[in-house]
């Protein structure tokens, strides 16, 4: 059955928390214009996502968009509405890749820890960002999720964040609260070079200084 995105908004962790940045992360969030929050400029927008780049984890678990959770016997697969993104998590003892890459959802496993499902992920890219603001993650993050059901109808999920390259001291999230929707639906969402363009038209030129669809013209 679909879960809702977490209550209180679009975001896994709370952009006014985070550790002291260091040099690289500032240089990276100074360059950042995210679409919410105080440093919105209308139309110079550049989340990655504008481009058709996925959301990427941990930032996936903030988007408003349900998600479905399925317990397989070696693995727990989570399907996004979303960019219609899906994600293994192992629980068969398999070790984290080697030699293998970076990718945007990184390399996961996961164990049980009472009632509490522990996630681990490392092999990340430094595409998307970490958060709707402009929070920028590296290569070297490693993230620790946690999942766990406070009643039928509720799943809680936060994420720690130690990520040396980006920030001076581990980011610990607050828990977030997600509802089981038995009557929703995950539906087919893609993004796509004519939607980027539909959103520029409709939304970033007229808010400001041309989107990237006419900035791409331009060049």
């Amino acid at each position: 059955m679909p879960i809702s995105g977490p209550a209180g908004g679009p975001q896994i962790v709370d952009p006014n928390t985070h550790p002291p940045f260091t040099p690289w992360a500032k240089a990276r969030f100074d360059a950042s214009f995210p679409s919410l929050g105080p440093r919105d400029v209308a139309g110079k927008e550049n989340d990655p996502i504008l481009q058709c780049y996925p959301d990427g984890m941990p930032k996936q678990l903030g988007s408003p968009h349900p998600f479905e959770i399925f317990m397989l016997p070696d693995r727990m697969l989570t399907i996004f509405e979303k960019d219609h993104d899906w994600r293994y998590v192992w629980t068969d003892g398999k070790k984290h890749n080697a030699g293998e890459g970076p990718t945007y959802d990184g390399h996961s496993t996961g164990r049980w820890d009472g009632d509490t499902f522990v996630v681990d992920s490392v092999d990340f890219n430094d595409i998307p960002w970490l958060d709707y603001f402009g929070d920028p993650h590296s290569d070297a993050m490693h993230l620790t999720e946690y999942y766990k059901r406070v009643n039928h109808d509720t799943l809680s999920i936060s994420v720690t964040i130690d990520d040396p390259k980006a920030y001076t001291a581990v980011w610990v999230g607050k828990p977030h609260l997600y509802k089981l929707e038995p009557d929703w639906d995950i539906l087919n969402y893609y993004c796509t070079i004519d939607d980027i363009k539909q959103y520029d038209k409709d939304v970033r030129i007229p808010g400001g200084a041309a989107g990237a669809g006419e900035a791409a013209k331009s060049k």
